[in-house]
């Protein structure tokens, strides 16, 4: 059994201890925050049997075999060092750091040391984007690829308001691009590899970050138009095009429906089956790399992504 501690008390942890239950050797045995009272009212939430105040206490625990990052962003390079240090495999929120080069200085430290490291990227191990490649012969050649991801967020009214929050604010690494742009560019990665190139346009808000923006992907013999938002929602799908179909995907972060129209309008619609839980491939993944799967290919891809974001990041606020 893999007993895995989790630090952070977000939404996004308790999802993922919910998906720990659906994954057959692996548990949580500890929850860790720097407020003890949290740290124990969230244990109790989730079903934990402990807890630990701070970082350093929870990977000297004899009861933890991971450790599951939920952190702020700004929080993750520093918290994956001390982890892999320990001999202890990490497993981070997306996006693992706030640049490729750091990625890049923690795949080595964790390789130096022989210890597991993986982004915690759910829609990398989400059968519906394996659903998307499997179809992706049907199109024929592709000359087009358009994947988005919009959804407003709730506290884009505390910025309205006049106030900064976590996920919005530049100095904790806040950033639509970096929380909900990394969904299609990751998807963007491993469907079609890193492109030649990338521009984009980022809009910038109050707090100080972008809260949505477009890039565009140049490959040999075809184009991606990448689009994220925080501050809009929308009712459009992402898209692929060939020269023999095309094929509509109502979410790129976990595709579900999916729809192949053939060139002359004969359309087959496509149901994925996966798990309610969207994390659950995720935690299955680190098991299988704990239990010695390689994943230096996930790792690539999260440096290509990594990439992909530090050259939209360059690009000047709008």
């Amino acid at each position: 059994m893999i007993r895995i501690g989790i630090v952070g008390t977000s939404s996004i942890s308790e999802r993922f201890a919910e998906a720990v239950g659906h994954v057959d050797g692996v548990e949580v045995s500890r929850v860790a925050s720097r407020d003890a009272q949290r740290a124990r009212a969230f244990a109790e939430k989730i079903g934990a049997p402990g807890t630990a105040v701070g970082l350093d206490e929870l990977l000297a625990a004899d009861d933890v075999d991971a450790v599951y990052l939920a952190s702020p962003h700004s929080a993750h390079v520093a918290q994956a060092r001390t982890a892999l240090d320990a001999g202890i495999p990490v497993l981070v929120e997306k996006p693992a750091t706030l640049t490729a080069p750091q990625w890049e200085e923690l795949v080595e430290r964790a390789t130096a040391r022989g210890v597991v490291l993986l982004e915690a990227m759910r829609s990398a191990y989400d059968p519906g984007l394996t659903a998307v490649a499997d179809l992706l012969p049907r199109l024929g050649t592709v000359r087009r690829v358009s994947l988005r991801y919009e959804k407003r967020s709730a506290r884009y009214d505390h910025v309205l308001a006049g106030e900064q929050t976590n996920i919005f604010d530049p100095a904790l690494g806040g950033s639509a691009l970096r929380d909900l742009g990394v969904y299609p560019l990751h998807a963007l990665v491993q469907l079609f590899g890193a492109p030649r190139a990338v521009r984009g346009v980022r809009v910038g808000i109050a707090s100080g970050t972008d809260g949505l923006g477009s890039a565009l992907a140049v490959y040999d013999g075809f184009v991606a138009d990448i689009a994220w938002s925080k501050i809009t929602d929308t009712a459009l799908s992402s898209e692929i095009q060939g020269e023999e179909a095309f094929l509509r995907i109502d979410a790129i972060d976990a595709p579900r429906f999916l729809e192949l129209t053939l060139h002359g309008g004969d359309a087959e619609a496509i149901h994925v089956e996966a798990p309610e839980n969207v994390m659950v491939g995720e935690v299955e993944r680190l098991r299988d790399a704990i239990a010695g799967v390689d994943i230096s290919a996930d790792q690539e891809r999260t440096t290509a992504t990594l990439r992909l974001v530090d050259a939209l990041l360059a690009e000047p606020l709008r």
